[in-house]
């Protein structure tokens, strides 16, 4: 017989919910998962109601109440998180490394040369990934900074040409690595670098828009004015309006 009690447990908002799975990793017992494109409480025995998970909604989806809920079972979310854990690095939030899929390409013109169709890069610094810029890099100087989710510049096929000139590069994951790390990171880039401005470009998935939410809170934690413009590209390459 299940035991339940007033106590505190996360409630979500599903109107809010974008299904981004960042959610997921965050609860250590497991007790979210994504179900149908939303964030569920799978079982209320497996949620502690301490809220770990709240700081990392990017929609502020997710909210602490008290209710009659059954009691937390210490024991079973352990057991239940352990079983689960590798399922759960597979979130099934539509992001494109998340899933194997295949489709047709566009093929560059059969007479066009090598040597026609070959432009240079125009990457300008090393190195690129946000963990291992550090703040006071010379490169971030008065820069327009490009804050790029890692899969779009093999989804975008000119993201050198259209993108990547005249700007300083940081690139990130926000659902594989450490969000508040790289939050942080880009807080003291923006306060130390002087920063013209700073777009964000990300896949068309849900999860990616974390990328798009660490970037105004880092704004708003730097006390800095600066601009912030997005674009996304979508699953086969497109530019999305």
């Amino acid at each position: 017989m299940k035991t339940r009690a007033l106590r505190k447990i996360v409630r979500i908002d599903e109107e809010k919910c974008d299904g981004c799975g960042i959610c997921v990793p965050a609860c250590a017992e497991g007790a979210i998962q994504i179900v149908d494109g939303k964030a569920k409480l799978i079982m209320e025995k497996y949620c502690d109601g301490l809220g770990a998970c709240l700081g990392e909604c990017p929609q502020d989806a997710i909210s602490i109440e008290e209710r009659e809920a059954e009691e937390f079972d210490e024991e079973s979310a352990k057991h239940h998180s352990e079983e689960a854990g590798h399922d759960r690095e597979k979130l099934p939030c539509g992001c494109a490394s998340a899933s194997v899929t295949q489709f047709e390409t566009q093929r560059a013109g059969e007479s066009a040369s090598r040597e026609a169709v070959h432009q240079p890069s125009t990457l300008g610094h090393w190195p690129v990934q946000l963990s291992l810029v550090p703040p006071t890099a010379p490169f971030l100087k008065g820069a327009h900074l490009l804050l790029v989710a890692d899969c779009v510049p093999f989804a975008y096929a000119n993201f050198h040409q259209d993108f990547l000139r005249n700007r300083a590069l940081l690139v990130a994951c926000p659902k594989l690595d450490d969000f508040e790390a790289h939050q942080r990171k880009l807080v003291d880039i923006l306060r130390h670098s002087q920063v013209k401005s700073l777009t964000v470009l990300r896949m068309e998935v849900p999860c990616c828009s974390g990328l798009t939410h660490m970037a105004k809170q880092a704004i708003h934690l730097s006390d800095k004015d600066i601009s912030l413009r997005e674009i996304t590209i979508g699953m086969k390459g497109d530019l999305k309006p």
